[in-house]
């Protein structure tokens, strides 16, 4: 059945429908992974965005319950050069169609995606809609409901993807892919703030002896506090980080006063926590292979990241140093502030895109908790 896909500047690309039917807008980015398409659809940092793949073969390795990143579909869109007619793979349980249909999800393949996303890297993400079925038949309405749709900047998506209440995590990763698993039930007490948390962050942590309670956005310094917590994790998410006043203000709030470590989101609320400022993005980082350069080893690391807004040049960090620079274009990819013991880092870590270059920051965190848990307990 027939699907288009509309921007705001009037761009009209043509396809074929599959998933959900109807009609959904958002911003229009792209994401250059060769694989993980399922963790993208997952990921809700994604929410309300319409992911172009740019890989051309998608949907051959199926649905799995074992790669989701959180417990629903939260992209608003998906745009592919062909869907794969055939799943083939061990682990699948089900196809991509039937998946995004059951999640209410448009998708739309055959669209010339090569131009669509070389369209994208001149002119930037816009805002887009997305139709499958009857609605695809007025181009002109679509284009203005990409038009009516609210913008990027300035929105706060945080509250409609952080948990309703509390949890406790302790699920470790898949020793098939990772041979870290050292979960201890009485380890030291991370408490996570949840803007967005992707599963594999969890785990992640888990698997280093860390005992994880993952609490609303919502939830202030003080109450974070009385948890006693050994460290702080800032988690990924959606939306325009300058936004997310509550956070920025229980950061600051927290600062100095326990181990943090942010990711994504969490590395943007740190920098704004201490100073600094944040800023769109032409047409952001989404992918499975940028190359980040530690500046404090020198080691380049081959990174995944998924974010359209920055930490802006030259802020004033007080006190903290950029630690980590994108070798694509130079935006700052990491900080440290050695002084309040916070550090964070805008690609992830947890996603191991093939390699595992950056697994070491989560040991970094675990070395600086349990650093922090002893001298408190050698001081009572």
């Amino acid at each position: 059945m027939q699907a288009v896909l509309a921007l705001e500047d009037g761009s009209i690309y043509s396809g074929v429908g599959f998933g959900a039917q109807g009609v959904q807008t958002g911003e229009i980015v792209f994401n250059t992974s060769m694989t993980g398409y399922q963790e993208i659809l997952t990921d809700p940092s994604y929410h309300r965005q319409i992911v172009t793949m740019t890989v051309p073969h998608i949907g051959n390795t199926g649905i799995n319950p074992d790669d989701l990143e959180s417990d629903r579909v939260w992209v608003a869109g998906f745009v592919v050069r062909s869907l794969s007619p055939r799943v083939s793979n061990w682990r699948s349980q089900r196809d991509l169609d039937g998946y995004l249909r059951e999640q209410n999800v448009i998708g739309i393949s055959e669209v010339a995606t090569r131009q669509l996303v070389r369209h994208l890297r001149t002119r930037g993400v816009m805002r887009a809609a997305i139709a499958h079925g009857e609605a695809a038949l007025d181009t002109a309405a679509l284009v203005q409901a990409a038009l009516n749709a609210p913008d990027m900047s300035g929105a706060n998506l945080v509250d409609e993807v952080t948990a309703e209440e509390a949890y406790n995590w302790s699920q470790t990763s898949d020793p098939a892919w990772y041979k870290t698993h050292q979960y201890d039930s009485s380890g030291p007490l991370i408490v996570a703030y949840d803007t967005g948390i992707k599963r594999n962050i969890l785990r992640m942590m888990a698997d280093r002896g860390l005992r994880v309670t993952v609490v609303p956005a919502h939830t202030t310094a003080a109450e974070v506090l009385a948890m006693k917590p050994a460290g702080v994790f800032l988690s990924n998410g959606p939306g325009d980080p300058a936004a997310v006043t509550d956070m920025i203000d229980n950061v600051r709030d927290l600062l100095g006063k326990t181990p943090i470590f942010g990711i994504c989101l969490g590395h943007q609320i740190l920098a704004l926590a201490l100073g600094g400022e944040t800023e769109k993005m032409r047409f952001g980082h989404r992918g499975g292979n940028q190359p980040v350069k530690n500046l404090l080893t020198g080691v380049v690391e081959i990174s995944a990241h998924n974010h359209g807004f920055a930490v802006t040049a030259n802020s004033d960090l007080h006190g903290a140093e950029v630690t980590h620079i994108n070798l694509n274009d130079n935006t700052i990819e990491g900080l440290r502030h050695v002084e309040l013991g916070a550090f964070s880092v805008q690609y992830h870590p947890e996603a191991s895109p093939g390699p595992h270059d950056s697994l070491y920051l989560f040991d970094e965190f675990v070395s600086r908790v349990k650093q922090t848990s002893t001298e408190a307990e050698g001081s009572v």
